[in-house]
């Protein structure tokens, strides 16, 4: 047997698997040796397009968006250099709002807004919590017949900065990028369209692919509505240090983010296993339920028809309790159920509808000290109380040639199996 250390919650979780087991991770590269000297080079020199410089004028308001609560985006590295350069260039807190792009995820509290981006910068600089429900959108004009309602502080705003973390992401591809305007800064009737049923059923909307994805295809479509003059994604390793920044417009920006992510994050196996231990990659990204089931689709991948994943995420924050999420799991009769949406577009229903999908294919348990095993069992997983225990007894059960795959971080490994 050996020990892996499992991204989980703040502090992790170590399991013991067998020595056989494939365990696999993304490439962690090293930091870069000055993280704010990286920003500042990328913001005066970027990869695409003019530099920060010649964005801002001497009047005007300018909108900075950041990733909200529920990504390990490093806000307080990213955030304070960026800001110091405007300051430099006469933009200070005074024309400067940050809009957190929360799309429809929950508010950030005081505390937590203030880990967020820093004490400092909370003191300083007016920050807009994004609400998609608010009633106060703008239409910035349509895609595929939907109108795309945005934040009017964003769309207001004489300079837009938007600011991101790129990452394999389950149905839209990668993260950061567009997804900061859209669904990040979207209306709820938006982010229904760029998430419904049809588009998520499709098997283009998944991990690595944005050309053709029709999830990525409304979400780019929709920021290009209202464009920022500069985007700003970095990649990081698994201390969350930068690892590379990219600036310029969209799409160019972030579709080098997306190369050079998808160079360390893909890696290939000849066959599926029967047994798969993931996590959601530790916190924040495992703080609930609902955002645990990326980590569950990253099994997916790579787990054989009628095998076991078992899910470490923490779920600090629940399933989450009382929302749209928890009234979905509640009202489905099981797999099938929460797989078939229906052609019922509503808030959470595309979380719900993947995982209907992998629970078609594998049985999942999970591990959650967020959870108790009621809430578990209501969302149609079973509960186990020790990791290390579950993925023996799931070996067991799959019979002496049984192979484990264990993914340490989650969906920031996207693994492809030639079988």
């Amino acid at each position: 047997m050996k020990e892996v250390r499992l991204a989980y919650g703040r502090h992790g979780l170590v399991a013991r698997v067998p020595d056989e087991a494939a365990i696999i991770s993304p490439r962690d590269l090293p930091g870069c040796p000055d993280e704010a000297g990286a920003v500042l080079d990328a913001l005066r020199a970027p990869s695409y397009g003019a530099p920060l410089e010649d964005l801002v004028s001497a009047r005007g308001r300018v909108a900075v968006v950041f990733p909200d609560l529920t990504r390990p985006m490093p806000n307080r590295t990213v955030l304070p250099p960026l800001l110091a350069e405007l300051e430099r260039l006469g933009v200070g807190p005074d024309r400067v709002e940050l809009l957190c792009a929360t799309g429809t995820h929950r508010q950030a509290t005081a505390s937590e807004m203030a880990e967020l981006v820093g004490e400092e910068i909370v003191s300083r600089y007016a920050i807009h919590d994004h609400r998609s429900g608010d009633g106060a959108h703008v239409e910035v004009g349509a895609v595929d017949g939907t109108p795309v309602l945005l934040d009017p502080r964003y769309v207001d705003a004489e300079v837009r900065i938007l600011t991101g973390f790129v990452e394999p992401h389950f149905f839209a591809g990668f993260s950061g990028g567009p997804k900061g305007v859209c669904p990040g800064l979207a209306a709820t009737e938006t982010i229904l369209e760029a998430h419904s049923p049809t588009r998520i059923a499709d098997q283009r909307a998944t991990w690595l692919v944005t050309d053709g994805n029709p999830v990525h295809d409304f979400v780019r479509a929709a920021a290009a509505l209202a464009p920022p003059g500069l985007s700003l994604d970095v990649a990081i390793n698994n201390r969350r240090a930068l690892t590379a920044v990219f600036t310029g417009p969209l799409p160019d920006g972030h579709r080098a983010a997306c190369r050079f992510v998808e160079e360390t994050a893909v890696e290939k196996v000849d066959r599926r296993f029967d047994v798969v231990l993931t996590t959601n990659a530790g916190y924040p990204l495992d703080r609930n339920l609902y955002q645990a089931v990326k980590g569950m689709a990253a099994a997916e991948r790579v787990v054989v028809d009628g095998g076991t994943i078992v899910v470490a995420a923490a779920c600090a924050d629940g399933v989450p309790a009382g929302g749209p999420f928890a009234r979905l799991l509640q009202g489905a009769s099981g797999p099938a159920a929460l797989a078939d949406a229906g052609g019922v577009s509503e808030p959470d229903r595309w979380q719900v509808q993947v995982l209907g999908r992998v629970l078609e294919r594998a049985d999942v348990w999970l591990h959650s000290d967020g959870l108790d095993d009621e809430e578990v069992r209501g969302a149609h997983l079973r509960p186990v109380a020790d990791v290390s225990g579950a993925v023996a007894e799931a070996l067991a059960g799959a019979g002496p040639r049984a192979r484990l795959c264990v993914l340490p971080q989650g969906p920031l490994t996207v693994v492809t199996a030639a079988v």
